[in-house]
């Protein structure tokens, strides 16, 4: 059963990425040119989206941090004015591994307003046009890092996990409306965030994979859509545990 309208033809529909200068959010916006969407990316980095428009006919580059709202909300006039939206996603992230016992309060306030706050931002700014037409889709970029409490994920974890009931809540009260909502829970990915990891990254994927991945699950009508599938499994195996197994478990894999 789908649980969105499924989005399969991408030609001449109308795109905004925030977050899209590298990683998943680049290979995604490249992937959905490639199908004859119409591409708008949005970053902090405007030479690196001046060089993603440069490569890709018809993109337009609208720069912006989004844990700015007055520019997000000018960023998204500019977009509602030039025709009805079909798909936003907000995939701008930020990652510092950071564990309780060295606590700090300004690496996990800058988590929230990157990973989470930015995505309310953009939801004040651009739902009203949604809901009057009674069509578009919401997706935003989550991680298995929200299915439970994880070491060295004491700032970027909780966003995660609140971005995922976000999306929930959304799809709940949205569903009815016609306007689709998504959420994207990859593992590990190849991108500058997991760069930073001192581990070994399980499953580790490319970008262009995980566009590949999310493509196929909105042209499916998916609400969750995680990958790759033989590592978020696992994940799914531990978000059930009881804590007096989790907990255990969790120490025992990470060695933490």
């Amino acid at each position: 059963m789908s649980h969105n309208p499924p989005l399969k033809d991408w030609h001449g529909k109308t795109v905004w990425l925030v977050g899209a200068s590298s990683g998943i959010g680049q290979a995604t916006a490249h992937a959905l040119h490639a199908r004859g969407a119409r591409v708008v990316v949005s970053a902090r980095n405007a030479q690196a989206l001046e060089d993603f428009v440069r490569g890709h006919a018809g993109a337009l580059a609208l720069p912006l941090d989004a844990s700015d709202a007055a520019a997000v909300n000018m960023a998204a006039q500019t977009v509602l004015a030039q025709g009805p939206l079909d798909l936003l996603m907000y995939c701008a992230g930020y990652y510092r591994e950071l564990r309780a016992t060295e606590f700090d309060l300004a690496e996990m306030l800058k988590h929230q307003q990157v990973n989470y706050t930015g995505a309310l931002y953009l939801l004040d700014a651009v739902l009203p046009a949604l809901l009057q037409r009674g069509s578009g889709h919401i997706s935003l970029v989550g991680s298995v890092a929200g299915y439970r409490g994880l070491p060295k994920s004491l700032a970027y974890g909780p966003t995660k996990a609140a971005l995922i009931n976000l999306a929930e809540t959304l799809h709940v009260d949205l569903q009815p409306s016609g306007v689709g909502v998504s959420i994207v829970n990859p593992g590990f990915v190849e991108t500058p965030l997991t760069a930073q990891n001192q581990f070994s990254m399980p499953a580790l994927i490319s970008p262009d994979k995980a566009a590949t991945e999310i493509l196929a699950g909105w042209a499916r009508g998916e609400f969750e859509i995680h990958f790759p599938k033989r590592f978020t499994r696992w994940m799914k195996t531990l978000r059930v545990l009881p804590y007096a197994l989790y907990f255990p478990a969790i120490r025992k894999f990470t060695g933490l």
